[in-house]
């Protein structure tokens, strides 16, 4: 049973709307009403796609008119399986256009006459929608009545045959008459069909029970296991020719061996204790060192895409037509699609089909993940429908524009990006207070091995630099060595100093309590000591863990709860692709449901994001594209190199010129 349907303009203007419970109807009047998040967290963010939206307990569906600038919106109780709710907004769309098309041409003329949406909304009361729309109860009625009982009539018919059991499937077939199959070819063919699958899956099970407790998988063609057991069946590596071999023997080691064989000797001093400045230097890439303000602030570079010239002409590019570029890029085969739409002409959804096929193709090859490279095509392919176009040029530059705006809007950050601006606002409203000054608190979570801690480091020195006193929690106390890893960064970072100053070790410290320990607790020991230390930013390092694994993520937000941090930040990959959307999902869904009820940090999800690896990936930029849309937060910083000054700042512009680079 559905609870809302609405009919709107895309101004705001409800047309006509109809709830079926005075619970839908209260909330439908309300701000937390999930048609009104439907238009403020999808439908402007530019995910316009035809897909079902979840809130608060509701799904909502819609669907638009283009030409007419109408959105039909149904929604019903997400426990709900309402299998008929596509074919009834197919249905209600062309009735309604097909009954109201004059008045509606009409009404959004006179809409776009005017000069401002105040003047459109007070002309929109002057028509009398009731009087205009009459009769459209009844159809609605009507039209909903048959779609209910046809479904119900095919969930009868689904339920009046059921599968045979497992046992009776199983059971080889007897000379008893109650055992013979039935006539009918097609039930014939179904029961046979269950059957092959039952036994394929009990063939699959038995297999798997023979190989449990070994590692890798069977050669089909020989029956062993294809991944070597021991050392012995592994293939033999070839050996370096120009390595040095190792004698051992009964005499014991020289001064010299033994000194060849340490390794524990801190290179960054020589045996005066002085620094060496060679590996200093080291630390720090002079080419991508970022800039001053005029008022002395440090900012890191932007990442651009390519040289000047390739980002100057990469949508230039993009726009030729196919036979000035290479048959084989994405987009000259896209534009190649628009070759027979010649002369004005208006999209329909087969003109558009295979556009946006080649569309979503090229995406993918971007590092999009694949739902979300359907989504934004499906995006552009609705506000494209039912538009006049003519010619081939402006065909292809409305697809690439449409497509260019969506991606526009999805990564335009809906939140402040600005870290020093959020640290400075803290500080200040602390001193205006007669409160004790609380450090700005900034956690780093992910999965394992995407560089939690080396970027950590990155933004410990962008914050040294502009003159910030930085804590760093050592709270992954599980990992072998993480707080030694630690240990290096502050000792390294203690040594380059700020603004060509030999030393700055009063700017950054680790706090640490060992391993084996709870995360939260040191977290708060770490914001405490800072308080009383008067430390300006307590940057929490955590251990890495797997979004599936449900422990530890009760571990992570449990630390969050207690904390309160006032950013939580993802670190992920910018390798990766569907992987990328599964866990910035699962994350940020943890941290919001594990969240303690009593703790300050209940709701709490991620706040931003940093994208590792940036400088592997070229121009395949399209984790920046799910995760953003995935979380509807920004991407602030990537990390592209091994060194201190290896960090950068997304600007909208340059990722959507990558993305549509060839």
């Amino acid at each position: 049973m559905l609870d809302h349907c609405s009919i709107s303009h895309k101004g705001g203007i409800v047309l006509w709307s109809r709830s079926f419970t005075p619970d839908a109807a209260q909330l439908a009047s309300s701000s937390a009403s999930p048609v009104n998040s439907l238009i403020q967290e999808a439908l402007i963010e530019g995910k316009t796609a035809e897909q079902k939206y979840e809130k608060d307990g509701y799904a909502v569906k819609w669907t638009f008119v283009n030409d007419l600038e109408l959105i039909f919106v149904v929604a019903y109780q997400r426990i709900l399986q309402l299998t008929y709710v596509d074919d009834l907004l197919a249905t209600l769309k062309r009735l309604f256009v097909q009954y109201f098309e004059p008045f509606l041409t009409a009404f959004v003329a006179s809409i776009h006459t005017l000069n401002s949406a105040k003047n459109a909304a007070s002309q929109a009361t002057s028509w009398d929608f009731a009087k205009a729309f009459e009769g459209w109860d009844t159809i609605f009625d009507k039209v909903l009545r048959g779609m209910e009982e046809k479904a119900a009539n095919e969930r009868k018919t689904r339920w009046k045959a059921p599968a045979r059991p497992i046992e009776e499937l199983s059971t080889p077939p007897s000379d008893d008459q109650s055992t013979v199959p039935s006539n009918n070819p097609d039930t014939s063919h179904d029961e046979q069909q269950i059957a092959r699958n039952v036994q394929a899956l009990k063939n699959r099970l038995r297999g798997r029970g023979r190989q449990r407790g070994r590692i890798g998988r069977l050669d089909p063609s020989s029956g062993r296991d294809s991944h070597p057991n021991s050392d012995s069946e592994a293939t033999p590596k070839k050996k370096n020719k120009t390595k040095t071999q190792r004698k051992w023997g009964n005499e014991a080691p020289t001064e010299s061996e033994m000194a060849t064989l340490d390794f524990s000797i801190d290179k960054a001093e020589d045996t005066s204790g002085q620094v060496n400045p060679q590996d200093l230097q080291s630390l720090v890439d002079q080419s991508s060192l970022g800039t001053r303000t005029q008022d002395g602030m440090y900012e890191v570079k932007d990442w651009e895409f390519g040289s000047d010239k390739d980002t100057n002409n990469a949508i230039a590019n993009a726009l030729k037509p196919l036979e000035q570029k290479p048959a084989s890029t994405s987009l000259g085969t896209i534009g190649s699609l628009f070759a027979r739409l010649t002369g004005s002409k208006v999209l329909t959804e087969a003109d558009l089909k295979p556009v946006l096929e080649g569309m979503k193709q090229h995406l993918m090859k971007k590092n999009v993940a694949m739902d979300i490279a359907e989504k934004v095509c499906e995006g552009v392919g609705e506000t494209l429908v039912g538009q006049k176009v003519g010619g081939f040029q402006t065909t292809s530059a409305a697809v690439r524009l449409a497509l260019s705006t969506s991606l526009t809007r999805i990564l335009t950050p809906k939140t402040s990006t600005d870290l020093l601006l959020s640290i400075k606002t803290k500080r200040s409203s602390a001193l205006s207070s007669t409160q004790q000054r609380m450090p700005y608190s900034i956690t780093f979570v992910g999965v394992n091995g995407v560089g939690k801690s080396t970027n950590l480091s990155k933004v410990c020195f962008w914050l040294i630099q502009n003159g910030l006193r930085v804590l760093i929690a050592a709270c992954d106390t599980f990992r072998s060595g993480a707080v030694e890893q630690l240990r290096v960064h502050v000792r390294n970072l203690s040594m380059l100093g700020v603004n060509g100053a030999t030393d700055s070790k009063g700017r950054v410290e680790l706090f640490e309590r060992g391993y084996g320990k709870d995360a939260a607790g040191i977290a708060r020991e770490a914001i405490s000591y800072a308080r009383d230390n008067e430390f300006d930013v307590v940057l929490i390092d955590t251990a890495g863990r797997m979004q599936d694994n449900e422990p530890l993520m009760r571990a992570l937000a449990k630390l969050v709860a207690v904390n309160n941090p006032d950013k939580i930040i993802f670190v992920g990959e910018a390798l990766v692709g569907n992987e990328a959307v599964d866990q910035l999902t699962k994350f940020d869904r943890a941290l919001r449901d594990f969240s303690s009820a009593s703790g300050a940090g209940k709701g709490r999800g991620i706040d931003g994001m940093l994208v590792t690896k940036w400088d592997t990936v070229d121009d395949k930029v399209g984790a920046a594209l799910s995760m953003t849309y995935v979380t509807g937060q920004p991407i602030i910083f990537v990390g592209c190199g091994q060194t201190y000054t290896d960090l950068r700042q997304l600007r909208v512009a340059n990722v959507v010129q990558a993305i549509l680079s060839d």
